[in-house]
C-alpha cells in the first residue's frame, strides 16, 4: 500500500533530496501546489503572480514510515516561522505548506504544529499553512533529482 504527502519547505531541490533519504518513501517529486493557473511553469511560479509553493509530492509506504515521521523531518529541515521565505529565497512560492490529502493527515498536521507551538520549539509563531492539496503539477525535469545530478546543496536544515 502506498500514500502520498505533499510539502512546501522553500526551495524543492534540498527538500526533494531528504525525503529521499528516508527508509520507506518511494519517491520524491519537484513540483507545484496551491495556486491558481493551470500547468504553471517555473516562470510562471517564480513571478510571485500564479500563487503556487515549490513543494515535493512524496509517495511513501507507511508500513515503513508513517506519516508523523515525514512531519518531523519536515519540522526539522526549514523554518517554518519566516513567512515567505526560506533562506536567500523570497516569494511566496517558498512559503511553508502542508497540502493534506485526507482527514487523517490534516488531523496529524494540525496536532503536529500544535505540539511545536505548545512545547515552545520556536521563539516566533509558525506560519507554516495546512490546507487540502489541490492539483498537482510535476516541475520541469531538470528540478527533478537536482541535487543528485549537479551536486549542489540548498539551505535546508537536515
Amino acid at each position: 500500500m502506498r500514500e502520498v504527502a505533499t510539502f512546501g519547505a522553500g526551495c524543492f531541490w534540498g527538500v526533494e533530496a531528504a525525503f529521499r533519504q528516508l527508509p520507506g518513501v518511494i519517491d520524491a517529486v519537484s513540483g507545484y501546489m496551491g495556486g491558481t493557473k493551470e500547468n504553471p511553469t517555473y516562470e510562471d511560479v517564480c513571478s510571485d503572480r500564479t500563487g503556487h509553493a515549490e513543494v515535493v509530492q512524496v509517495t511513501y509506504e507507511p508500513q515503513k514510515v508513517s506519516y508523523r515521521e515525514l512531519l518531523d523531518l519536515f519540522w526539522r529541515m526549514h523554518d517554518p516561522t519566516t513567512l515567505n521565505r526560506q533562506g536567500p529565497d523570497v516569494g511566496t512560492q517558498y512559503r511553508s505548506a502542508i497540502f493534506y490529502h485526507s482527514p487523517e493527515q490534516q488531523k496529524e498536521a494540525l496536532a503536529s504544529k500544535a505540539a511545536l507551538e505548545a512545547a515552545g520549539t520556536y521563539k516566533r509563531p509558525i506560519v507554516t499553512a495546512i490546507e487540502p492539496a489541490k492539483p498537482f503539477y510535476r516541475a520541469e525535469e531538470y528540478h527533478q533529482r537536482y541535487n543528485e545530478k549537479h551536486g549542489v546543496s540548498c539551505h535546508i536544515t537536515v
